[in-house]
């Protein structure tokens, strides 16, 4: 697993990345440019899954260092709120963990689906609870409420504390279909960004949640799931369950700087290092594809 310190603001605050000046037309691994064809000013706004949040940050940091005539802002409030505010054209691109297809409300036949990346998502607890290790079922149990202390699973005799992830989160989406395989979890406290849920499970004894691969850090424990570690090599094979494609979205007639920024974010440059580099995994290193019915090929 990949022990990355994210330094991540608060859901709902603006990120706007601001350019590094330095425009010098640097190349990608491909030999494509990285600057823009246009000189003119540009806005664009990404908004969505804070599970994708750090993966566009970074890239849109790196673009607007190459084109310093782009303003890149980017914000987080989950799946729900990117694919609904790209859906009615109030941003640019929405970011999601999820199809548009799995979100109501949400007609996925007039935006447009561009696949990143893959994110793995595990569940997580405080360190002090004393278990790396745990079934599916006792994995359910945990988070349906049948399991309330962490001595019934190998621990220490210690009240389990359910953090979840807000109603729309994608990341939520994704552990509860394929971690609890549609069971309703039992209600807990909910938080609306990722960084915060680590740093509640961090300091929360008891506590367990879950969160992308990319969250995950040696502030707190990612738990093993039937003695399968919650690693990007097991994400490619299918070995791990529990991951999902990374969406950006857009209007069917997106205007060409986004597109152009999204075709970076598809480039060699990024997919390649970057993504890597913030513990997410490539698409290309998929082993598997897995349909939106869930089907694997």
């Amino acid at each position: 697993m990949k022990k990355i310190l994210l330094s991540l603001s608060t859901v709902g605050i603006l990120f706007t990345l601001a350019a590094c000046g330095g425009s010098s037309d640097t190349k990608d691994s491909t030999g494509e440019s990285k600057k823009a064809s246009s000189t003119e000013k540009v806005e664009i706004t990404s908004v969505g899954s804070t599970a994708l949040q750090p993966l566009v940050e970074k890239v849109a940091e790196i673009y607007m260092t190459d084109n310093p005539n782009y303003t890149i802002t980017v914000q987080g409030g989950g799946s729900g709120t990117g694919l609904t505010q790209v859906s009615s054209g109030a941003v640019d691109i929405g970011n999601s963990d999820v199809y548009a297809e799995e979100k109501d409300g949400i007609d996925a036949s007039k935006i447009e689906d561009h696949q990143i990346a893959v994110v793995g998502v595990a569940p997580v607890i405080n360190k002090e609870a004393g278990v790396k290790d745990i079934t599916k079922d006792q994995l359910k149990d945990i988070f349906t409420g049948k399991t309330t202390n962490w001595k019934d699973v190998g621990g220490k005799d210690q009240k389990i504390e359910i953090i979840n992830r807000a109603a729309g989160s994608g990341t939520r989406a994704t552990f509860e279909k394929w971690g609890l395989e549609g069971a309703e979890p039992a209600k807990g406290q909910e938080q609306d960004s990722s960084g915060t849920v680590r740093k509640i499970v961090a300091e929360t004894p008891g506590a367990i949640s879950y969160l992308a691969f990319s969250y995950i850090d040696e502030s707190i424990q990612g738990l093993a799931i039937d003695g399968v570690e919650p690693k990007d090599e097991n994400v490619t094979d299918n070995s791990w369950k529990i991951w999902a494609y990374e969406h950006m979205y857009t209007q069917k007639d997106a205007k060409k700087e986004v597109i152009t920024f999204l075709d970076y974010m598809k480039s060699d440059d990024v997919q390649k290092n970057v993504i890597k580099e913030l513990g997410y995994i490539a698409i290309s290193d998929m082993k598997v594809e897995r349909d939106l019915d869930g089907k694997i090929k």
